[in-house]
């Protein structure tokens, strides 16, 4: 799944996040990533009502339902509670939405249906799991987890991530608030070998593909077909990074690790 992300930034961009002290796992003058489970605000991109022109907008990462009794609620939905006296309920992970279950969950449909935005990014992070043998020369019974840095191979061209919106109003706070997932796909033959657990990859869309994805006539069937593109290895590129990586001031440097197999290259 994708739970991080990061974008260039601009001058004005780094500043407004300094000021706001947003939640952003690094922050540098050229580089924001985000980790999706700060709920941060992250630029989403939108056809005008009634048009074909872009509109470039704010919304915060981990889609909500349409209506939400109060900030406690949101809380409770996203991060889960304990009842005085019971267990522990867990909350909801919406910062990714299965494109096979667009339209088999009601919290998405309708988001599928009339609500489509791309999301710009340079790169993303996915984890490796690995067998790592131990100091007394066993397999450890849990795998250790690497990160790696997924970008473009040809960054002439913008890619996108597709997702999917609600506004989500607040009965307490009276205000609205945009929020959104980024669907996912089956992992292709590289990203097979990097998020190993799961084998999933986000929705990665060239900028003709994305046209179609902001179409506000596309069908069902349309919106499955988009939703479950799946981007050629040939065109990644993943490099592994340090298990520490967000807390190096050039948090993208690549790193070698014995205890990591080579990638087979597409």
């Amino acid at each position: 799944m994708c739970y991080y992300m990061g974008r260039r930034v601009t001058r004005t961009e780094y500043d407004e996040l300094v000021s706001f002290a947003k939640k952003v796992a690094f922050l540098n003058e050229e580089l924001a990533i985000y980790k999706g489970f700060d709920h941060n605000d992250i630029p989403v991109m939108r056809y005008i009502a009634g048009t074909k022109e872009l509109e470039k907008l704010n919304m915060q990462w981990g889609l909500l339902p349409p209506k939400m009794k109060s900030n406690d609620a949101i809380s409770k939905f996203r991060f889960g509670y304990k009842p005085e006296g019971g267990k522990y309920i867990p909350g909801y992970t919406t910062l990714n939405a299965t494109s096979e279950e667009l339209f088999g969950k009601i919290m998405f449909k309708q988001a599928a249906l009339h609500r489509r935005i791309v999301v710009p990014f340079e790169i993303f992070f996915e984890w490796r799991h690995v067998q790592v043998v131990g100091v007394s020369g066993k397999l450890l019974k849990t795998p250790e987890k690497f990160p790696y840095k997924i970008e473009m191979r040809d960054k002439t061209e913008p890619h996108y991530f597709a997702g999917i919106y609600n506004e989500t109003f607040n009965e307490e706070t009276k205000i609205t608030t945009n929020t959104f997932t980024i669907t996912t796909t089956d992992a292709n033959s590289l990203m097979q070998q990097i998020h190993n657990s799961k084998n999933r990859m986000p929705t990665v869309l060239p900028w003709r593909i994305a046209e179609m994805w902001l179409d506000p006539e596309l069908d069902e069937n349309g919106i499955l077909d988009v939703a479950n593109y799946q981007i050629a290895s040939a065109e990644l590129k993943a490099t592994l990074l340090d298990q520490d990586f967000l807390k190096n001031p050039d948090p993208l440097r690549g790193v070698k690790d014995p205890r990591v197999a080579d990638l087979v290259e597409a």
